[in-house]
């Protein structure tokens, strides 16, 4: 078998599980409970102001 062949399997099977892993982590991330106060920050940092605070 070559490595080409080997390769190819691999990235056919634990590559794709691998990368479902990855996809599902990502989009889960910024519904954790820890995280609404940083969502929150960068959803209003655009109304913010530089004179904001002084």
């Amino acid at each position: 078998m070559s490595a080409y062949e080997t390769l190819r399997h691999f990235a056919d099977s634990w590559g794709l599980l691998a990368m479902l892993v990855i996809f599902i982590t990502l989009c889960a991330w910024p519904f954790r409970p820890g995280a609404r106060d940083r969502n929150r920050d960068a959803a209003t940092l655009i109304f913010k102001d530089e004179n904001d605070g002084e």
